[in-house]
């Protein structure tokens, strides 16, 4: 196998440390012909389900070669260190068997082979075992751009066994869908896992409840399905985003803000619009 010329990096390490830094040193040194992509390294702290859905998001982008994903709160454990083949070998994922790699595994074409990182010949000497980014996976993703064939970086193991990935699904109850906010981005747009279909279906108004787990203080909003946030006018709207999936947003503004929502948090969508709240005139609060 002849290596490949990218690395695409994704972690929860951040900016302010060493450990990115680090981690391209150990790249460089070992395939100094490689160039390296920083996905994103502001995943979450320890938040694997975050890190695996940044992943996915961000793998039909990447470019051919080997994709190092890093969110590893059981670094040091018995958890595996792998690399899995994907595409006939023109793309190999490098992590830790958590979850983190699997939904984009699966959007790659799926697991064609893999391994355990268990060669210690292709590993750094560790002072500590916490910093398996720099100390096993940095060097394995260097040696494989360097050439080195994926069979020699530890024993086979099987595709299937990898750990999946906690992936939501929106569930129909009673003709409202149940999801879920999955991400919210910097702009404050709150993602759903309900996509452009699903979303048609229901209408090009929505009703929107926020909070539904507890009905004596849940929040319904009537919203349109738009596609631009400019389209929104003012209050909130529902948009088709880059990835086509339904996210909550406003106009330049904060949806999270706006409505507290947060990734996990639950919203229920349904046709039609919200109920009014009664206004009483002539009855503003003294100042």
């Amino acid at each position: 196998m002849s290596g490949h010329s990218y690395v695409s990096l994704l972690t929860d390490y951040g900016t302010r440390d060493e450990f990115v830094g680090v981690v391209k040193c150990v790249i460089a040194d070992v395939a100094p012909h490689a160039t390296v992509i920083d996905i994103t390294h502001d995943v979450a702290p320890f938040d694997v389900r975050a890190g695996s859905l940044a992943l996915a998001r961000a793998v039909p982008y990447v470019p051919r070669g080997v994709v190092m994903a890093v969110v590893d709160p059981g670094v040091g454990s018995s958890r595996r260190a792998i690399a899995v083949s994907v595409a006939g070998g023109t793309g190999i994922f490098v992590g830790p068997d958590n979850g983190l790699l699997a939904p984009a595994v699966a959007l790659a074409g799926g697991a064609e082979s893999a391994v355990e990182l268990a060669n210690p010949r292709y590993h750094l000497d560790a002072p500590g075992a916490t910093f398996a980014g720099r100390d096993v996976f940095a060097p394995v993703a260097g040696h494989l751009c360097a050439g080195v064939p994926l069979s020699e970086m530890g024993p086979e193991i099987d595709p299937s066994g990898i750990l999946p990935g906690v992936v939501p699904l929106p569930r129909e109850v009673d003709g409202a869908l149940h999801c879920e906010v999955t991400w919210v981005d910097r702009f404050g747009n709150c993602q759903l896992n309900v996509s452009a279909e699903e979303a048609a279906a229901l209408g090009p108004v929505l009703r929107v409840v926020i909070g539904a787990e507890d009905p004596a203080r849940a929040i319904e909003r009537s919203a349109p399905v738009v596609a631009s946030y400019s389209a929104i006018g003012g209050g909130l709207g529902l948009v088709v985003d880059s990835y086509g999936m339904l996210s909550i947003a406003t106009d330049r503004g904060s949806a999270a803000v706006e409505t507290g929502l947060g990734a996990g948090a639950l919203v229920v969508l349904s046709a039609g619009t919200a109920p009014a709240t009664p206004v009483q005139i002539g009855r503003a609060p003294r100042a």
